[in-house]
């Protein structure tokens, strides 16, 4: 009871005590507030976020109680909040000696730091805060630091950090999505795994970090053992839409359509409706030839997000398959416009042009995929079929000057072999047969489904079984 009364007083004098400072900076008579009183009204312009009123506090409480070194710092923050960070700077130079608590200090400089993108001088700070600190929120400091390592490009730095945050604290979600973020930023995903693992040997409730662990695995390609960490991850807690969403994700990458579906649709349940999750149950659809739906789901992710690249060019793939080219090829075109660089996008479209025999509108699109995405083995093989169609002898002329400055696209030596062949260069095909089988037996034998007509050809036939 005690305890109530001395807050309602408390409330009743900040009240008062707001009324006449405000009336004082409107111009009237001047006032007088004691120390603990006016640093009251400073916090509460602070927290509220009314910086310059909190600025003009302190300026009353340091023009009164000079010797008091709080009010300083409180000037600082207030100067941060109107973004005049190299003034607060300068005022906290000058308070070093004033004695204010350490640990507020060295946390408001490292802050400012941070927003002024001198990583080096935050870490300084936040390393000194660190020092004077107790252990309550120890662990987020930790992340700051991380952050700032971060923004200096050096990961495997914040990584370290980032373990020293779990360790402290094995709630602070923030510092396990960071972990994941810095191991994308490197590409290694194995080591993310070997991380979240030992994590989870130790927290085994941790649905955040078995989240985590899918996403490791699902960058790497292997969804069975993503799923099963989706799995653990929603058994913990069975309403994370994060998980429902990236295992739904690694279902369809399985083909595995109504899995998928399911998961997708229980992230909404949970999350609400999201364009993204209708645009890929549209596709899960499309591949179960279940057309109606399929567009059913795209228009609905285009009501939501009209800018969608992917849900146009669903559609557009829909009206393709219902025989509707022409009409689909200016869906396709329409996702196009959201998203000009997008090298899938143009490989759709070369071969709906290519399927109206608009030759010389597909060789552009097809052309254009390859400079953004030369490493496309499909869209490489497309475009030279294509080619090889009209000419042999210019496939291989395009085709060479290809390979002279894309080396990486593993079949593109293949179809060289497939058009030395139809060039009537049958030993120079043979040869660069036999040595792509060493460099890769199952690309080299996609060769018999390129010219199923090499199956006839007994000398290819022995190599591929030697």
């Amino acid at each position: 009871m005690f305890d109530d009364d001395e807050d309602e007083s408390n409330e009743n004098y900040l009240k008062e005590d707001l009324e006449k400072f405000e009336s004082y900076i409107k111009g009237n008579n001047a006032v007088f507030i004691d120390s603990d009183r006016l640093e009251a009204i400073v916090d509460h312009y602070l927290i509220n976020g009314n910086f310059t009123k909190a600025l003009l506090a302190t300026d009353m409480a340091i023009a009164h109680f000079s010797y008091n070194g709080l009010f300083s710092l409180r000037k600082a923050q207030s100067l941060t909040g109107l973004g005049k960070l190299n003034d607060a700077i300068d005022v906290l130079d000058n308070i070093q000696s004033f004695g204010v608590p350490s640990f507020e200090f060295h946390l408001t400089k490292a802050s400012i730091f941070s927003q002024l993108k001198d990583a080096k001088n935050a870490i300084k700070n936040y390393t000194l805060a660190i020092e004077a600190a107790g252990e309550e929120d120890i662990d987020d400091i930790y992340l700051d630091i991380a952050l700032e390592y971060q923004n200096l490009g050096k990961f495997k730095e914040a990584i370290d950090i980032l373990r020293t945050a779990i360790t402290v604290n094995p709630q602070n979600e923030g510092a396990l999505y960071e972990i994941a973020f810095c191991y994308d930023q490197l590409g290694d995903y194995q080591q993310a795994i070997s991380c979240y693992s030992q994590f989870i040997d130790e927290n085994p409730y941790s649905f955040t970090a078995w989240y985590n662990l899918g996403n490791a695995h699902s960058k790497l390609e292997d969804y069975p053992k993503a799923i099963w960490a989706y799995d653990y991850s929603l058994l913990i807690n069975k309403d994370f839409g994060p998980a429902h969403f990236n295992m739904a994700n690694a279902y369809l990458s399985q083909e595995k359509f109504f899995k998928a579906i399911e998961h997708f649709n229980e992230c909404m349940r949970i999350d609400g409706d999201d364009a993204s999750a209708y645009c890929y149950i549209g596709e899960c659809y499309e591949q179960l030839n279940e057309l109606e739906l399929s567009k059913h789901n795209y228009k609905r992710s285009i009501e939501l997000a009209p800018m969608l690249s992917e849900a146009w060019l669903g559609l557009g793939i829909i009206e393709d398959l219902e025989g509707r080219t022409r009409e689909g090829i200016v869906l396709i075109e329409k996702a196009l416009e959201f998203e000009p660089s997008n090298a899938g996008i143009m490989h759709v479209l070369a071969g709906a042009y290519e399927k109206i025999s608009e030759f010389e509108l597909a060789k552009e699109f097809y052309k254009g995929s390859l400079e953004l995405n030369p490493h496309d083995e499909e869209c490489l093989s497309d475009y030279i079929e294509l080619l090889t169609e009209e000419s042999p002898a210019n496939a291989f002329e395009v085709l060479q000057e290809f390979i002279g400055e894309h080396k990486e696209n593993r079949i593109a030596a293949v179809l060289k072999v497939n058009l030395y062949w139809l060039r009537g260069q049958r030993e120079e095909a043979l040869h660069l047969f036999s040595k792509c089988l060493q460099e890769n037996g199952k690309k080299a034998k996609s060769i018999f489904e390129i010219n199923p007509n090499l199956l006839d050809d007994q000398d290819f036939l022995n190599l591929s079984q030697d």
